[in-house]
């Protein structure tokens, strides 16, 4: 069950325990101590909204930044990711295999604001090795949600 309840949170955090409890036939009671156990196992660690800052007065940047470090003796990568992610522009740090060891992505108010951060902060990080930065020009679909999606009409025509 917890599962069912953390894909539902996950598609819409807003239902209310008594539309989930409906959704997988147990009871608001039941569906509310679930959700507050997987609170208190830090299971379910936030409830975000997605938002679609094209559509909103505020100028933000999103760059997805790759950045090789040195992993720390005893430490490994966390002691790295920990000092990257502590930055608030930083909205994710994940550690990756590939090319890079760092996936980091952040948000600034200008692309000036997010190389100035890059150049200042980031790369001056001991064990930060090199970094390549990618802006992002436009989401299609975040988290599941596919954004601006045009509603196709399959209404027939009426011949007269």
């Amino acid at each position: 069950m917890d599962r069912e309840i953390l894909k539902i949170l996950s598609k819409n955090s807003r239902l209310s325990n008594k539309q989930i409890a409906v959704m997988i036939d147990k009871s608001e009671q039941y569906v509310a101590d679930k959700i507050k156990e997987m609170e208190d196992k830090n299971i379910l660690l936030g409830y975000p909204a997605l938002i679609d800052v094209e559509k909103t007065q505020e100028d933000i940047v999103t760059a997805y930044i790759e950045v090789k470090v040195t992993p720390q003796r005893e430490r490994g990568f966390d002691e790295v990711a920990e000092r990257i992610y502590q930055f608030p522009q930083v909205k994710s740090c994940s550690l990756m295999s590939g090319g890079y060891d760092l996936f980091v992505t952040v948000e600034g108010k200008s692309m000036k604001d997010v190389a100035l951060f890059v150049a200042e902060k980031l790369a001056t990080v001991d064990s930060v090795l090199s970094t390549s930065t990618h802006f992002v020009l436009k989401k299609y679909k975040d988290n599941g949600v596919i954004f601006n999606k045009k509603h196709k009409d399959n209404r027939e025509a009426v011949v007269l």
